[in-house]
């Protein structure tokens, strides 16, 4: 699987299902997603794991967040309300085009298209935090490995990176299928068999290979919190990782 396929997944999903392909629930197929209600549970899922910072003892500052894989900007309007001014990154043109209809941030949100395997078009160390959720799960492996440590190139000192990972599928059938059917069989179910618009991905990610894709850019993990709330068939972790500030700073 290269970008161009997956920009061209995301692209018409984006034009047929945005919302639903953002955050798959039951009942929200087929436009059926209350705006109020996706952006809330975007609002309610950034306060949740941004209330770990304290705890963890870390202070990002408030000035720049990236929010990586923003679709139509469900999180980056939650960011916009802790910080001056949010990126928002997407591969897809369609996404991006619903993120800036339905921005609310007051000009807060800056939504850019990068179809590139990195964030080369933001400095290093300028950015406060980046965060990420139900993103990389849909990447192949080492295109995903890759973008954490693009995370980590482009935080300040003392920026923290936030970012979700599917680790295991579940005990179940579903579970199991995405265990061991090939990718393509599985495109194909869930374009044939399912109806999707467009297939979804799902890639697990080991704890050891995030922890090697951060270590060039000298930075580590500080948590790993389990998050189990968007159900599915699929364990979910959320990491905190920081740079370390004398390398942030070169």
């Amino acid at each position: 699987m290269d970008l161009d396929e997956l920009r061209e997944d995301w692209t018409r999903l984006g034009a047929e299902d945005p919302l639903w392909a953002v955050y798959v629930a039951p009942g929200t197929r087929g436009g059926r997603w209350d705006v109020d209600e996706f952006f809330a549970l975007g609002g309610e899922e950034v306060s949740r794991a941004l209330g770990e910072l304290d705890r963890l003892g870390l202070s990002p500052g408030s000035r720049v967040a990236v929010d990586f894989g923003c679709g139509v900007g469900r999180l980056s309007a939650a960011l916009a309300q802790r910080f001056t001014e949010v990126i928002g990154v997407d591969i897809s043109p369609t996404m991006l085009a619903e993120a800036k209809r339905l921005d609310r941030s007051d000009g807060r949100c800056r939504f850019v298209l990068n179809e590139a395997d990195n964030l080369a078009f933001i400095p290093d160390g300028s950015v406060d935090l980046v965060y990420s959720s139900l993103v990389l799960q849909h990447l192949p492996a080492d295109l995903a490995t890759g973008y954490v440590r693009e995370f980590a190139r482009i935080l300040a000192p003392d920026g923290v990176a936030v970012f979700q990972v599917a680790s295991r599928p579940t005990v179940s059938f579903k579970g199991m299928v995405f265990r061991f059917a090939p990718w393509p069989v599985l495109r194909w179910a869930q374009r044939r068999l399912l109806g999707y618009p467009a297939p979804m991905r799902m890639t697990g990610l080991r704890r050891s290979a995030i922890r090697r894709s951060l270590a060039p850019m000298k930075a580590r993990i500080v948590a790993r919190v389990r998050d189990d709330s968007y159900g599915g068939h699929w364990h979910y972790d959320r990491y905190y990782a920081r740079r370390s500030p004398s390398a942030a700073r070169r």
